[in-house]
């Protein structure tokens, strides 16, 4: 589906397809965000075969965090040019304290950090943002007004914080900070896209009232 000249959504419709949303910024720097897993890989390829991108067009793989669900058919990049990267504190955290969480490995071409991404012509605020998982990030796209928002919040929803590394205390923090963003577009790993910012402004006070009390 797209939702402007740049921005495709490839969602969660099936589990024989995918089962987490992906994303791509499809300039002439091409970013993939969360490619999911690797057995479903085969209905995101022909999503973007449907555009007219191959894999081998993708420049740049982000993972909002480490979770099978969301990195783990980047290995089908592995003998491409595509670049994956991802926060460190999430790599360091599954390769040393939750190991076993995986049983495939993906070693980043460079790590993300608090501030500014360029990537081309693209320029992407990364938000860590720990809670669902230690290393979880956001990205804010100033010029679109979207949030990538991967785990850290959905449509009335929040990630889970019973998996390795999650963090009720630490998810809370996040969802507030990202409250505070100029936002039309909250773009979540998994359920519908929230359009319009009394939408947005409404799901995180929904969030909040609801959830923050359970965490």
């Amino acid at each position: 589906m797209q939702l402007s000249d740049e921005l495709y959504v490839f969602p969660w419709s099936s589990l024989t397809e995918n089962n987490c949303n992906s994303f791509l910024i499809n300039g002439p720097f091409k970013i993939l965000i969360d490619p999911g897993h690797q057995h479903l890989f085969t209905g995101l390829r022909n999503s973007l075969d449907s555009i007219n991108v191959r894999i081998e067009d993708i420049d740049l793989i982000i993972a909002t965090h480490m979770h099978p669900d969301h990195i783990e058919a980047a290995q089908s990049f592995s003998s491409l040019s595509t670049m994956v990267t991802i926060h460190e504190t999430e790599y360091r955290y599954f390769r040393q304290k939750a190991a076993s969480f995986h049983d495939f490995t993906i070693e980043p071409d460079f790590f993300l950090t608090e501030g500014i991404l360029k990537a081309g012509a693209v320029e992407l605020e990364v938000i860590h943002s720990p809670g669902h998982s230690p290393g979880s990030i956001c990205l804010y796209w100033p010029s679109h007004k979207a949030l990538f928002a991967g785990d850290v919040i959905f449509e009335q929803g929040v990630g889970r914080t019973d998996l390795p590394g999650g963090n009720g205390e630490q998810l809370k923090k996040s969802i507030s900070r990202l409250s505070s963003l100029n936002l039309e577009l909250l773009l979540p790993g998994h359920g519908d896209i929230i359009r319009g910012r009394e939408n947005i402004d409404r799901n995180f006070s929904l969030v909040e009232n609801i959830y923050f009390g359970l965490l």
